[in-house]
């Protein structure tokens, strides 16, 4: 046996990882800069980032704006990621983190129509910035509505509700 092997130090990841990781970020930062400003505001982002992202939008020259990519991949770096692409995939219809979301939302929806006051008293003690009253209203509309076999119109109406108040 070598002496390399007899003590499998680690010594970080890879300068090939470093890169692959590097890009990953910068392709993240290309995403936020593309992005439309109603999406863009939903991220909390630290400030340099942001600004960094309006500069970046505001450049024309591809040339300027490949490097400024680049810096913005280096502000990434030092910030929490985790959070940037917990939001990107919740932006992203097709990803898991989304589905698990719209799951939750449907599920709280349907807890509210079923259980009536039990159901918005959880979901105001989860989310206290709900309204109980406007709640209740469109919950007993939802059941009038299921009773009378009509459209789910109330229905919808929680959901947009309750969704507007998690995002």
């Amino acid at each position: 046996m070598t002496e390399q092997s007899e003590h499998p130090d680690y010594d970080g990841p890879s300068k090939s990882q470093l890169k692959r990781d590097s890009h990953a970020l910068q392709e993240m930062g290309k995403q936020l800069v593309e992005m439309p400003e109603g999406k863009l505001q939903k991220f909390d982002l630290p400030e340099n980032l942001r600004d960094a992202i309006y500069e970046a939008r505001r450049l024309k020259s591809r040339e300027a704006k490949r490097r400024h990519l680049q810096y913005i991949g280096k502000l990434m770096r030092i910030s929490d990621t985790d959070i940037i692409q917990q939001t990107l995939d919740m932006m992203d219809h097709q990803s898991q983190t989304y589905r698990q979301h719209f799951k939750q939302l449907e599920d709280w929806r349907d807890r509210i129509i079923h259980d009536g006051n039990g159901g918005i008293e959880a979901f105001i003690e989860a989310y206290p910035a709900g309204d109980r009253q406007q709640l209740r209203n469109l919950q007993r509309q939802a059941n009038r509505e299921i009773e009378l076999k009509k459209a789910p119109a109330a229905s919808r109406k929680i959901f947009s509700y309750i969704r507007g108040l998690a995002e």
